[in-house]
């Protein structure tokens, strides 16, 4: 009988890079949540970076658009770098949309913005190079992880709304191989101004300017606008190649219809930039096998081509989000004046609004101490039965107080009955 090698805990051995990753913090959060809700606990959990297609459902159109392709039994391999109809219409969608002049081979099509980003980290970051991003970001320390790359955390602030500057950038851009960010940010629901992002894109500019002298590797920019169609009021969306179009050469866009068609779970994202690192792209996304259904890529082409449903549906679904999320910065802003520690971001875009509860170091009604972020946590779920996802869980400091609340799951008379709950919960603490 042969022996089974096992590790010091007795256990099987496995890669290093599989025994070391991380598991999501919000998943964690997510099984307390689901465990209270099984025993039938009324949880209001905005801890969710998704939608209930109950609440909003993709568009029609879209829907009949996929059941149609299955009908026609468009279920074979899809094209290597994504069905040319459907890169035909994601190009005149930029194009019309979003200012935005990509051809067909700069574009690829992947399973969603998961395998687009981590494709990205593959063609462009080697073993031991530098990823810079903000936190709170998305999953950038993961991916950065998984390719072997040192990572640089630049902390943000409140006073820029959580959105990095080419100050904070500076320092470590002579050093850099990839910076990542994204704009609307993911958990904060917050853009970049104009002038902000023009500055960034000067420094990376003026950078590469010193390596192309020195003939060195450039320094790439990630650019994750899978939300820039969400956004609310006055704000609008920038991007680096419209501002700096000399930026074209160093950005690889994330995109896809996973936010602004409400199609989180139809899996259809794209990747759009210069051809040669598209092309790199998707051969590392070949032999991933990551592409996005074949039945979907028709159909969300159809969908696409037709851009005054499109602006319907957009006008629609994003006059359902901001109801929610105005109505939620409204709530905190009176809970606010009411003299609670708390307070939010007003919305600008996405389905996120930024709340803070400046609460450690108070008491609950049973004398306990709220010392950390966990416990502030654990009470605002415990007493409030309100679940939210803390910064830290974004790769913040564990001591930051400010959280992202999600409203894709929420019905808009959910606002009132969160709000209630946090009031009754906080009038508890001294």
């Amino acid at each position: 009988m042969s022996a089974t090698l096992l590790d010091k805990n007795n256990d099987l051995i496995v890669s290093k890079l599989a025994e070391n990753i991380i598991g999501s913090e919000i998943i964690k959060l997510a099984a307390e949540v689901n465990e209270k809700i099984k025993k039938g606990e009324k949880i209001y959990n905005l801890t969710i970076g998704d939608f209930n297609p109950k609440v909003f459902p993709i568009p029609a159109e879209l829907k009949q658009a996929i059941i149609a392709a299955y009908e026609d039994d468009q279920t074979n391999y899809p094209a290597a770098d994504g069905m040319l109809e459907l890169r035909q219409a994601v190009s005149k969608l930029l194009k019309e949309r979003g200012n935005l002049d990509f051809k067909t081979d700069e574009i690829v099509i992947a399973g969603g913005a998961r395998p687009i980003i981590y494709a990205i980290f593959r063609a462009l970051v080697d073993a031991g190079d530098t990823v810079v991003f903000p936190v709170p970001s998305w999953n950038n320390n993961h991916y950065t992880y998984l390719n072997n790359a040192k990572q640089v955390l630049l902390e943000t602030s409140p006073s820029t709304n959580f959105m990095p500057t080419a100050a904070d950038l500076k320092p470590h851009i002579s050093s850099a191989n990839l910076i990542a960010l994204c704009s609307p940010l993911n958990p904060t629901g917050t853009t970049f101004r104009k002038k902000d992002l023009e500055e960034i894109c000067d420094l990376i500019l003026a950078e590469n300017s010193l390596r192309a002298v020195k003939g060195t590797k450039p320094v790439y920019l990630m650019y994750d606008q899978i939300y820039w169609a969400l956004t609310h009021g006055v704000t609008k969306h920038y991007d680096p190649v419209s501002l700096r179009p000399e930026m074209k050469n160093y950005t690889v866009f994330v995109d896809g219809i996973s936010k602004s068609l409400a199609a989180t779970g139809v899996r259809v994202g794209w990747a759009m930039g210069p051809k040669k690192i598209i092309e790199k792209i998707k051969l590392i996304l070949t032999h991933v096998g990551a592409w996005a259904p074949k039945a979907e890529q028709v159909a969300t082409a159809t969908y696409l081509n037709n851009l005054e449903n499109y602006d319907t549906f957009l006008g629609d679904i994003k006059t359902k989000i901001n109801d929610r999320l105005v109505g939620f910065y409204k709530g905190f802003q009176s809970l606010k004046t009411e003299g609670f520690h708390v307070d939010a971001i007003a919305p600008e875009a996405a389905i996120y609004l930024t709340v803070q509860f400046a609460l450690h170091g108070q008491k609950t009604s049973d004398g306990k101490v709220l010392k950390t972020t966990q416990d502030v946590t654990k009470y605002i779920l415990d007493e409030g039965k309100v679940a939210l996802v803390p910064f830290y869980a974004f790769g913040a400091s564990p001591d930051s107080n400010w959280y992202r609340l999600s409203v894709g799951t929420c019905k808009l008379e959910d606002v009132e009955g969160v709000i209630g709950n946090l009031r009754l919960a906080l009038k508890k603490l001294s």
